[in-house]
C-alpha cells in the first residue's frame, strides 16, 4: 500500500486525505482488518460503499486508517461482511482505541498534518532504522542543532522555533523510556553530515559529541557512510526511515512501514515487496558504512580537526 499525505490544497487526485486526530496505529490496524474482512466476504469496495451509503473516498480513508471510526459504524460494517462475533468484538475494541489521543496532539499546529501519523507510528515502533544523507537524524539532534535547522525557514518566529524544538525533544524521550521498553534505533548518516558545520562552531562540536555519547546506549547504533564510498543502489533514493512494530496482545503486529519526507508532504509504504526493497537497501548501506567503532573514531577526529582550524 502506498499513501501520500500533503498539505491542504496540494493533494494528488488518487491519494487519501490528511488524517484526523486520534491514535494512528489502532486506526491503521482497524482499517487493515476491516479491508481483510470485506475481501474475505467477497465484497468489492464499491459495493460496500453503496450498501453502507458512504462514498468510495470515505471507504478508502477508513480502510487506509486515515480517519477514526465510531463503534456503531464498525458494527454495521461487520454485520454487512458477516464477521464472527469474536472478530467483531476485536474491531469494536480497536475503534474505541482510535479515540484516544497521543501526547503529540497537545502541540497542535506545530506538527504538520502529514507528519502526525509518523509521530504516532514512531512512538509505537520497536525497531527504527533511519538513513540520513544530509542531516543528523532528529532523534539524535541537540537543541542547538534543531534551532539552527528550524530557523532556516523564512518568517518563522522565535516562539514557533521554540515550539518545534520542544516537540522534537519530546519525541527523543522514546529512546530513554522504560515502559514500554525503548525501541532499537539504528541510523546511518553520510560523512558529509559530520563534516558540515553549523554557523555556531561550538554548537556543532556539541552536536558531534552528543552523537558519540548517545550511541553508548545499547539500543542506539550509528554508522557513518564514508566519503570514499562509491555510488550505490540507494544513492538516488534519499533519506528514509524503516519502522517495525511489536505484536499487540493477540493481534498481529502492525505491518512494517517505510517513511519518506519531502518539503510538501510525506510518503508511507507498507506493501511486502516495497518493504523487501528497502530492507535490501538498508542492508547494503549498513554493510558499506563504517562500523560503530570506526564511525565513533571518525566523529572524534572531526571534532579534533575543528580545533586545529
Amino acid at each position: 500500500m502506498v499513501f501520500q499525505l500533503r498539505q491542504p490544497g496540494r493533494q494528488p487526485e488518487t491519494r487519501w486525505h490528511v488524517p484526523e486526530t486520534g491514535s494512528s496505529v489502532p486506526r491503521r490496524q482497524l482499517g487493515r482488518l476491516l479491508r481483510q474482512a470485506r475481501e474475505e466476504a467477497g465484497i468489492n469496495l464499491e459495493a460496500a460503499a453503496e450498501a453502507l451509503e458512504w462514498s468510495r473516498a470515505k471507504m478508502y480513508r477508513l480502510e487506509g486508517g486515515q480517519v477514526a471510526l465510531r463503534t456503531h459504524d464498525v458494527t454495521l460494517m461487520c454485520r454487512h461482511y458477516g464477521t464472527s462475533a469474536e472478530l467483531t468484538e476485536v474491531l469494536v475494541s480497536l475503534a474505541r482505541e482510535t479515540k484516544s489521543k497521543g501526547w503529540w496532539h497537545a502541540y497542535g499546529e506545530v506538527i504538520p498534518s502529514w507528519f502526525e501519523l509518523y509521530v504516532g507510528m514512531e512512538a509505537a515502533a520497536h525497531h527504527i532504522r533511519q538513513y540520513e544523507p544530509m542531516l543528523v537524524p532528529g532523534l539524535l539532534q541537540t537543541p542547538e542543532y534543531m534551532e539552527a535547522l528550524f530557523t532556516t525557514r523564512p518568517g518563522r518566529t522565535p516562539q514557533e522555533v521554540a515550539q518545534k524544538v520542544a516537540l522534537r525533544l519530546e519525541r527523543q524521550k522514546l529512546l530513554t523510556r522504560r515502559n514500554p521498553v525503548a525501541p532499537l534505533f539504528e541510523a546511518i548518516i553520510d560523512e558529509a553530515v559530520v563534516r558540515r558545520p553549523l554557523a555556531d562552531i561550538e554548537a556543532w562540536r556539541h552536536q558531534l559529541a552528543y552523537l558519540v555519547n548517545a550511541t553508548q546506549a545499547p539500543h542506539v547504533r550509528l554508522r557513518v557512510m564514508p566519503l570514499s564510498a562509491t555510488p550505490h543502489l540507494v544513492s538516488v533514493a534519499g533519506a528514509f526511515a524503516l519502522l517495525d512494530f511489536p505484536a499487540a496482545g493477540t493481534r498481529p503486529a502492525e505491518p512494517s512501514t517505510v517513511y519518506c519526507e519531502s518539503l510538501t508532504g510525506s510518503l508511507y509504504l507498507d506493501r511486502p515487496e516495497e518493504i523487501a526493497k528497502y530492507r535490501e537497501a538498508w542492508q547494503l548501506l549498513w554493510d558499506r558504512a563504517l562500523d560503530e567503532r570506526a564511525s565513533e573514531d571518525l566523529i572524534g577526529t572531526v571534532i579534533k580537526e575543528s580545533y586545529d582550524d
